[in-house]
């Protein structure tokens, strides 16, 4: 645990806005640390650690990963943006970008926000975001689960930064 504190994290964030299942919240931690991603935002009625069942699906990630709980989205992004992070909502929107046709970039800082199970990423966030990105899907249920939807939307950002 003391050398992943102090290992070099990849330079990707994740904020979760408004996430109301403390499985996918454990979830997330988890794949936060496969990843050794920066920093974790827990924003809104997200719960934090600890807790029983976030624990159950973090299996432990939650003492690994840095991380924060704040009241409010805009304010962890407009932070974040201060930052010079790109920031990149998940969420399908008229304008959003398939993630195949999406280049994340070697050693740039990204922040990737997802959403509440119901409402997704709140209008505001989504507003301030430099893109929208989106998972493409042949399915009849056009969502995926928060937890499966940062597996593969982290895999993708962590890539470029995994060789090199």
């Amino acid at each position: 645990m003391d050398e992943f504190k102090i290992a070099q994290k990849l330079p990707v964030c994740v904020v979760l806005d408004n996430v109301r299942s403390m499985l996918n919240i454990g979830s997330v931690f988890r794949t936060s640390d496969a990843f050794r991603l920066e920093h974790l935002y827990l924003c809104g009625i997200t719960a934090k650690p600890p807790h029983r069942d976030i624990t159950k699906s973090a299996i432990g990630a939650e003492q690994s990963v840095d991380w924060t709980h704040h009241s409010d989205t805009v304010t962890v992004v407009n932070y974040l943006k201060s930052k010079g992070y790109v920031i990149l909502s998940v969420e399908q929107t008229e304008n959003s970008i398939p993630l195949d046709a999406f280049d994340f970039m070697p050693s740039t800082k990204y922040a990737i926000i997802l959403g509440n199970e119901v409402d997704g990423v709140s209008q505001e966030a989504i507003d301030m975001s430099d893109n929208i990105i989106e998972i493409p899907q042949l399915g009849t249920k056009h969502s995926l689960n928060i937890s499966v939807c940062a597996g593969v939307i982290l895999w993708e950002a962590a890539k470029p930064n995994l060789h090199g």
